[in-house]
C-alpha cells in the first residue's frame, strides 16, 4: 500500500479497524458489512466495501469461522502419504473440497493405529467439518465409533473397521488378487512367491486371501517359503524380495501387493541379475507411473483411484449438508491390466 496516498500505508496487515475509519464508520458496522450479518444500511455499505477494496482487506476465515462455529477445513487420515495410492486420492480429494470452498488438511496415521487416534483427537479439536480416513485397524476403533457418535461426518477409504457405522469406500482387494494369481497360473506358474504386508490392514489380510484361495482351487499348495512379509516401503520390499530368490529353488512369479513392493522387488530382482519375465514374472496389486516406464512395463491389478477421492467428498458433503440415510457401502472391483511381465516359467530356457 506504500505510495498509495492512505493514511494507513505501511506493510502492517490492514485491520477491520482500518476499514472502520476509512468508510467513517463504526468497526461493529463495517464488520457487519463485510462478514454478511445484521443490518447494514444501503450506503455505509457501500462505503465499507469501497474501503475494503481500496486498503486491500481481506478478512481472516479461520477467525470467521470459529466465531460462527464452523471451520471450513475436512481432515484426511491416509496410512501413508508416500503411497502413491494415497497420494493421489490426496490430490482429488483436495481439487473436489476446494470447488466447494472447502480446505483439506492431511496427517497420516504411518499405519499405527496410536498415531490416529492422536491424530483424531487433534482434528476434532480444531473442530474440523467432517474426515476421510483409511483406519489402520479393522478392529478395535472405539475412537472412531465415538466420532459417528458425536455427530461428525466421517468417510472410510479403503478399508472398513468393524462396528463402526459410517460410509464407506472399499474395492474387492480379495478377487483382484485371485485374478492377479490365476493368471500366473494359467500361464504355466506353480511356484508363486508373494509379498504382502502381514499387518492388521484388512486390505493385506484379503489380498493374501486372493492369494492363498487361488493357488488351493488350482491344487497348489500354499508354503510358507514362498510367502515373505515385509513392511510397505521400498526397502523392506527388497529385502523380501532377495529372501524369497535366494532360496535353492526359487520361485518363477512373484505377486507383490503394493505399488512400493513392487518397486522394491524390481530393484531387487534387477540386483540379483534377473530379468523380467525371462527369469521372474511379476504382477502387482495397484498400477502406477513407474509400471510403465520399465521394460518391459508391469501387468498389474488396477483400482479405480480416480473414483474414490471425488466419491469420498461427495459423500462427506452430503452428510455434512444433513443427509440422514443410513450408511453407503461402496464396493469397486478391480481390474488386471496385462502389460509385459509375465511369461511361461520355460520362456527364459528357449531364448
Amino acid at each position: 500500500m506504500e505510495g498509495d496516498g492512505s493514511p494507513f500505508a505501511s506493510k502492517r496487515a490492514v485491520t477491520i479497524k482500518d476499514v472502520a475509519a476509512v468508510a467513517q464508520v463504526s468497526r461493529a458496522t463495517a464488520a457487519r458489512a463485510l462478514n454478511g450479518y445484521g443490518y447494514v444500511g444501503g450506503a455505509a455499505a457501500e462505503r465499507v466495501r469501497e474501503a475494503a477494496e481500496r486498503l486491500g482487506y481481506r478478512g481472516n476465515r479461520i477467525a470467521q469461522a470459529l466465531r460462527q462455529g464452523q471451520m471450513p477445513i475436512i481432515g484426511f487420515v491416509p496410512g501413508d502419504i508416500q503411497n502413491p495410492f494415497f497420494a493421489r486420492i490426496a490430490h482429488d480429494v483436495d481439487i473436489e473440497l476446494r470447488r466447494s470452498r472447502r480446505s483439506l488438511l492431511i496427517a497420516s496415521s504411518e499405519e499405527d493405529p496410536q498415531q490416529e487416534r492422536e491424530i483424531l483427537d487433534n482434528l476434532r479439536a480444531l473442530n474440523v467439518r467432517g474426515m476421510i480416513v483409511a483406519p489402520a485397524s479393522g478392529e478395535d476403533n472405539p475412537h472412531l465409533i465415538r466420532l459417528v457418535q458425536e455427530g461428525m461426518p466421517l468417510v472410510l477409504i479403503d478399508r472398513v473397521a468393524a462396528g463402526v457405522p459410517c460410509d464407506s469406500i472399499t474395492v474387492d482387494n480379495e478377487g483382484g488378487a485371485h485374478e492377479a494369481v490365476a493368471y500366473l497360473v494359467a500361464n504355466g506358474h506353480r511356484r508363486i512367491a508373494l509379498i504382502h504386508d502381514g499387518s492388521r490392514i484388512a486390505t493385506a489380510r484379503e489380498r493374501l486371501a486372493g492369494y492363498a484361495r487361488c493357488l488351493t482351487e488350482n491344487g497348489i499348495a500354499v508354503e510358507d517359503r514362498m510367502v515373505a512379509v515385509s513392511q510397505s516401503t521400498v526397502e523392506h520390499a527388497i529385502d523380501a524380495t532377495i529372501r524369497l530368490f535366494s532360496q535353492p529353488e526359487r520361485p518363477t512369479a512373484l505377486f507383490t501387493v503394493d505399488s512400493l513392493m513392487t518397486t522394491g522387488a524390481l530393484l531387487a530382482l534387477r540386483a540379483m541379475g534377473l530379468s523380467v519375465p525371462q527369469d521372474v514374472s511379476l504382477v502387482g496389486f495397484d498400477d502406477f507411473d513407474l509400471a510403465t516406464f520399465t521394460d518391459p512395463q508391469i501387468t498389474v491389478v488396477a483400482q479405480p483411484v480416480a473414483q474414490i477421492g471425488p466419491l469420498a467428498v461427495k459423500i462427506l458433503l452430503d452428510r455434512i449438508r444433513g443427509s440422514g440415510e443410513p450408511p453407503r457401502s461402496k464396493r469397486f472391483a478391480t481390474r488386471l491390466i496385462v502389460r509385459g511381465s509375465v511369461a511361461h516359467p520355460d520362456f527364459g530356457r528357449h531364448r
